[in-house]
């Protein structure tokens, strides 16, 4: 009997073995258990993109689209079931944000098997088949689901599936967070991949921090492929651009509800700028319409006098109703990879405040209190130095209290982006105005810090910032002229205005 005889007969009576039905994608199964099931041109092409997936040996693949467009539905019940249709032996992992939510698609899964046996030809096996693990009777393969974070030992997978590893906004710009979801991919879920192991994670887009965008900055972040479908057709014909479902520039994506054009503009408005690039768009990248302006309003010539032994002053600062503070965001920590100890000098004028002056390195506790004596020095009319109330903050306020006056330790309010999203609107209106370059070079500093917020690698100038806004703007001192010392009030004579 010759080996190709052979291999013909085994290839034969494993199929005459193996009679379950096929389909030919995940939608078309769903369509044939539920004929209610939409097939929107998005969730075509997702449908699409899995199916490719799941034939190519260790494809990496990252699906991004809007909130509520069908993608979990289609991602995590519907394509799990299609793969066990196609080999019942595959093992499959699914992680999600929390493992509850996670378990929630195993049970899914698993009840429209236990459901539509006779459709499927599948069955489930009884000594496995808890909501968060199963296996099919007489095979291998099943589900297996956890929260990202948890543990997989002992749990081989020959296809991986990450829907939504981010819970909200919150999560996504919290650094601890951020780097929980990295190291439970690199050190976890990378290492119970079999070889020839698809991946797909398939997400909305919350910052440039969140687990996708990690991935594509990592090494290997080119092999996976990507598609991201945004709410909203916003390419640019005219540079050859094109949008991957077709449309026209403008056109709003089909939703298996049925959202109309003038609904999408109502969501549109609703989102806000920020979250809509992100959320909707796809693009957390995005500086236009950010948190932060991509373009800040600049002044050009010194608002101070500056004296021989290095002080600077600002004419009729009391007389004018004027208020110099100093704002900081403190570490003492002066590792490479610490955060930035940073000291700002503010002046607010009228509706306007200044950035006048800025420090901003990593130092130790001894450093950063110098730092913070030698700008207080150098602005002797600041009366109020906000400092932020919070782990070094408070050593640095008990330690220099005893020395310096006028120290004022502030308590953020709210989480860092509700923060930040409260003096956005006086950096759009030109209220918070920065020097140019020629003036205060590391002024870039901040400027890269709030184009990329909240994705950022660091944020300490934009906290420092807050401060002074917060302070200044929002809820400025109503005493001013009380704080400013005496030997200062010769300065009214100065009747010369800097702006």
């Amino acid at each position: 009997m010759s080996v190709d005889w052979m291999n013909a007969l085994a290839e034969k009576l494993e199929r005459s073995a193996d009679t379950r039905p096929r389909w030919e994608s995940p939608l078309a199964l769903a369509q044939a258990i539920d004929p209610k099931v939409v097939r929107t041109p998005a969730l075509q092409l997702i449908d699409e993109a899995l199916v490719r997936a799941y034939n190519t040996p260790d494809s990496r693949l990252i699906i991004s689209v809007p909130p509520q467009s069908g993608k979990s539905q289609t991602a995590s019940r519907r394509f799990p079931l299609w793969v066990l249709t196609q080999n019942a032996d595959t093992r499959i992992t699914l992680a999600s944000y929390e493992t509850g939510v996670a378990r929630r698609w195993g049970r899914a899964v698993r009840d429209d098997i236990m459901v539509n046996t006779d459709l499927l030809g599948l069955t489930i096996n009884d000594g496995v088949s808890a909501q968060h693990e199963w296996e099919l009777d007489g095979h291998i393969g099943g589900m297996f689901t956890a929260g990202i974070g948890s543990a997989l030992t002992g749990r081989p997978s020959n296809l991986m599936i990450i829907d939504d590893p981010v819970k909200n906004h919150e999560d996504a710009i919290s650094k601890v967070k951020q780097e929980t979801a990295i190291n439970w991919w690199t050190e976890t879920a990378q290492t119970r991949l079999h070889p020839g192991t698809s991946v797909v994670l398939i997400m909305t887009r919350w910052s440039t921090g969140d687990l996708a965008g990690q991935i594509l900055n990592m090494p290997g972040g080119d092999d996976w492929e990507i598609l991201s479908i945004p709410a909203q057709a916003d390419h640019d014909p005219s540079k050859g651009e094109t949008d991957p479902l077709g449309r026209a520039p403008g056109e709003y994506l089909e939703t298996v509800h049925g959202m109309s054009a003038e609904q999408w503009e109502k969501r549109k408005i609703a989102t806000g700028p920020k979250a809509w690039a992100s959320l909707y768009q796809q693009r957390p990248t995005m500086d236009e319409g950010g948190v932060f302006p991509a373009e800040w309003s600049r002044f050009n010539q010194p608002m101070w006098v500056e004296r021989d032994n290095g002080t600077r002053i600002i004419p009729g600062l009391a007389e004018n109703g004027y208020e110099l503070s100093i704002s900081a965001d403190l570490t003492f920590r002066d590792t490479e990879t610490s955060d930035y100890a940073v000291i700002q000098t503010w002046l607010r004028v009228g509706p306007n405040i200044y950035l006048l002056d800025m420090t901003r390195r990593r130092m130790n506790f001894n450093d950063t209190l110098d730092a913070l004596r030698s700008m207080a020095a150098k602005y002797p009319q600041a009366a109020a130095k906000y400092v932020e109330a919070r782990a070094n903050g408070d050593a640095a306020t008990v330690a220099l209290s005893r020395e310096m006056s006028g120290i004022i330790p502030v308590e953020p309010e709210g989480s860092k982006y509700t923060r930040m999203l409260a003096i956005s609107p006086f950096a759009f209106a030109g209220n918070i105005i920065l020097p140019t370059s020629s003036l205060l070079p590391n002024v870039e500093d901040l400027i890269e810090e709030a184009r990329g917020f909240p994705g950022a690698p660091h944020d300490d100038a934009c906290d420092a910032m807050a401060i002074a806004t917060q302070n200044l703007l929002l809820h400025p001192l109503i005493d001013q002229d009380q704080l400013v010392a005496e030997e200062w009030q010769d300065e009214r004579e100065w009747s010369i205005s800097p702006f």
